[in-house]
């Protein structure tokens, strides 16, 4: 039923305008005021009530200012909303039509009385403003401690001081310069920084260094390491309060990074915002010492005790750690889920599934192909050893054109970390050894001793055979799970597939298994002919001969010695890890992503995801709809107009303004998008741990700070500098015995020197 205006001259009616419609107050007084406004004498006579019920204003009788916008569907009036724009005279101008909303004429006293009403009114609302103002500001001061001259400089003091520690994370400036030599003396960088702003007119550091001896350290090592604290736990807790807000997370830890000479693990948090956002932050770095079991309980420790989250909320995990590290963080995820179930152990996003999957292979052949593959990504980073690279691929695939172009193509900035490196690597083999070769002979001087040192390193281990063997068995093996690997870091359809493909990818892998020694046959042909090429020996290990001597065994053939110690082993190896990391739980968390309406389109909208709801039942809002509620999902896409187009990820899906009237799937699709598996959505920038890594290799290692490194990746979070202060107050005293006691020690020490 419309709703019509009942103000006078004004013909709108709902059905025909999107404006806003609002009842008459129930509040006597206000109702009388609107009533008399209007000019109605019919109105007069009706109750408050009544006219809340059967009555409305439309908002153009409203000044904007007292119109709110609450949200795209809901609009409503400041509570002191008056209606003051009427038209009073248009009807005058047409004297014969009669209008049913006829208009009050006023008389001297109507208007004498309305406009004292207005006056008193009007200093009414002055009146009561200055004693909410008044009242405000003795709140304020109530609440407020005041603070002495003295504590006020404190404060102005560290709040320059903070300022600084920000600007040298957000400029990745390093706390300390690099010194020509020891005996050479040479301020810091966070000295120099405070001399500067200073001389810039810094009255509050000018007024606590004035009398300050030039060649003095202004803070303490203790001082300045309380200041980095500081700044780093505060932008910490402005992340972890938006994890919190979203309660469900999970746990990506990345490669080691070594700060003074300490080990020290990446902690990273997925989760989804209060805008429906998927996020990935660096949070920490955490000693990586002890074994398996005190990792788990620091890593426990530092998410729940020093964070205040749950690890109950954690519905997923990734470790991408290399080498040594790699069976300690297996061995971590295994722990955490016989805690945690629902912390699923997956691969990461960052990295290639057949990267990931050679890395997990515990063998010490395996690791080594491993390890050059990271140093070869360094060594050809520059641009003088790729052109020299390429002109290695250009003299041994002269006769091959298109060879030439495809590997100059394939071997391109980043090719270490794609699914088909194994495929690559091989093919660049002759190459490779050809241009390490060029390096050392150094014809033209234009290389370095180090990195010639650097190729004749690399040179012999590529031309060793047991490493061609092993190349060619990872690039033949991890044929069978490439496609599905690229697959997981794609849209959400190719994951949703990948996930129904598992047991065709184990399927092949184990028929491998069960006719090894054919497999085996083609693919040490393979490997000995690229050692031919290459004019390397085939031979057995001299460990493995040396160790035969000694046990006085029987000879052992090349052939044999390399099905029985390397196929074997890897491609058992290789099918144990994908069983392992892709558990049927996995398999049913993935198949939930038959949510995402493109998914559901694909399948004709004949999905089952009750089948696997089960497994994140408990963190749906009402689990007992669920069935009633998909059923709903489906039919709204199914039947939707031909212009809608479905959502095809899950970000999209988020985005949409209606999906909070579905609880259930909304809370299911943002369990599912934490999974680390998936790729991060919506995000066109970098990716944190990409920005890790692009400042640690700006940066020497010997400068790495790892404070100031989470300020750098963090610089989108906000960086409030009064809340640094004042936390910094509540922690530490202005006069700390131990940093005073560490300032004059410096001093003498300078004075000595002197």
């Amino acid at each position: 039923m419309p709703n019509f205006c009942a103000a006078p001259n004004c013909t709108r009616k709902s059905t025909q305008s999107d404006l806003a419609f609002f009842r008459f107050p129930r509040d006597p007084e206000r109702c009388r005021i609107w009533v008399e406004n209007c000019r109605r004498a019919d109105l007069e006579a009706k109750t408050s009530d009544q006219l809340n019920k059967h009555y409305r204003l439309c908002a153009k009788h409203f000044e904007p200012a007292m119109v709110c916008k609450t949200s795209p569907y809901r609009t409503v009036l400041k509570d002191t909303a008056i209606p003051t724009i009427f038209d009073l005279t248009s009807h005058l101008r047409n004297p014969h039509t009669r209008h049913r909303k006829r208009i009050k004429e006023l008389t001297e006293e109507d208007i004498r009385k309305i406009k004292e009403r207005r006056l008193a009114s009007s200093i009414e609302q002055l009146v009561s403003k200055k004693d909410a103002a008044v009242e405000d500001s003795t709140s304020t001061n109530e609440d407020e401690p005041q603070l002495s001259t003295e504590e006020r400089e404190f404060r102005e003091y560290l709040r320059s001081l903070f300022e600084v520690v920000v600007m040298l994370g957000k400029q990745s400036i390093p706390l300390v310069a690099n010194k020509a030599s020891e005996a050479e003396y040479k301020s810091n960088n966070f000295q120099a920084l405070l001399d500067y702003r200073m001389n810039a007119g810094d009255e509050a550091l000018r007024k606590r260094f004035a009398a300050t001896a030039v060649n003095t350290e202004y803070i303490s090592a203790a001082q300045l390491s309380q200041l980095l604290d500081v700044c780093e736990n505060t932008v910490r807790e402005e992340m972890l309060m938006e994890v919190r807000e979203s309660r469900f997370f999970s746990l990506v830890t990345g490669d080691l990074i070594e700060f003074a000479n300490e080990q020290h693990l990446p902690l990273f948090l997925r989760f989804v915002n209060q805008q429906n956002v998927l996020r990935e932050e660096l949070l920490d770095f955490m000693p990586f010492d002890g074994d398996e079991s005190a990792l788990v309980e620091r890593l426990e420790a530092q998410l729940t005790e020093r964070w205040g989250l749950s690890m109950e909320d954690c519905r997923g995990q990734a470790h991408r750690a290399i080498g040594t590290s790699t069976t300690k963080m297996k061995a971590v995820a295994v722990l955490l889920m016989e805690k945690y179930p629902l912390a699923l152990h997956m691969p990461c996003s960052h990295m290639a599934l057949n990267l990931h999957l050679a890395n997990s292979l515990p063998f010490p052949n395996v690791q080594v192909v491993m390890e050059t593959l990271r140093r070869i990504g360094a060594f050809f980073r520059t641009p003088l050893t790729q052109d020299e690279l390429e002109n290695a691929i250009c003299t041994h695939y002269q006769k091959t054109e298109e060879k030439v172009t495809a590997l100059k193509q394939s071997c391109g900035s980043g090719w270490t970390e794609q699914h088909n490196v194994f495929d690559v690597l091989l093919d660049l083999l002759p190459a490779l050894l050809l241009c390490m070769d060029n390096i050392r002979d150094n014809d033209g001087g234009r290389f370095a001793d180090a990195v010639r040192a650097d190729a004749y390193s690399l040179s012999r281990i590529l031309a060793d055979f047991e490493i061609i063997v092993t190349i060619v068995l990872l690039k033949n093996v991890l044929t069978f799970t490439r496609a599905f690997g690229r697959n997981l870091q794609g849209e959400t359809l190719d994951v949703f597939f990948a996930a129904n493909s598992l047991t065709a990818v184990l399927h092949s892998l184990n028929e491998v298994s069960d006719n090894i020694d054919v497999y085996h046959e083609f693919w040490y042909e393979e490997a000995a002919s690229a050692a031919s090429v290459m004019e390397i020996p085939v031979t057995v290990p001299r460990l493995f001969l040396r160790k035969q001597r000694t046990a006085e065994m029987d000879e052992i053939q090349a052939e044999a010695y390399f099905k029985e110690y390397v196929t074997v082993p890897v491609v058992r190896g290789v099918i144990q890890e994908v069983e392992d990391m892709f558990s049927e739980t996995n398999l049913k968390a993935l198949k939930c992503l038959s949510l995402v309406p493109a998914v559901m389109g694909q399948m004709k909208f004949n999905t089952t995801e009750e089948n696997y709801a089960d497994v994140y039942c408990n963190d749906l809002p009402n689990p007992d709809t669920l069935p009633a509620e998909l059923h709903c999902w489906r039919i709204k896409w199914k039947h939707r107009g031909k212009e809608v187009r479905l959502p095809a990820t899950i970000h999209e899906t988020l985005q949409l303004p209606d999906v909070k009237f579905f609880p259930n799937v909304n809370a299911f699709l943002k369990v599912l998008s934490t999974l680390p598996v998936l790729k991060l959505e919506g995000n066109k920038s970098d990716t944190v741990s990409e920005r890790l890594q692009a400042y640690l290799d700006s940066m020497p290692a010997k400068q790495w700070n790892k404070s100031l490194v989470l300020l750098n990746i963090n610089t989108h979070v906000k960086h409030d500098l009064d809340v640094m202060v004042d936390k910094y107050c509540r922690l530490y005293s202005e006069e700390d015995p131990e940093a005073e006691a560490e300032f004059e020690e410096a001093a003498e020490e300078d004075a000595v020197m002197k």
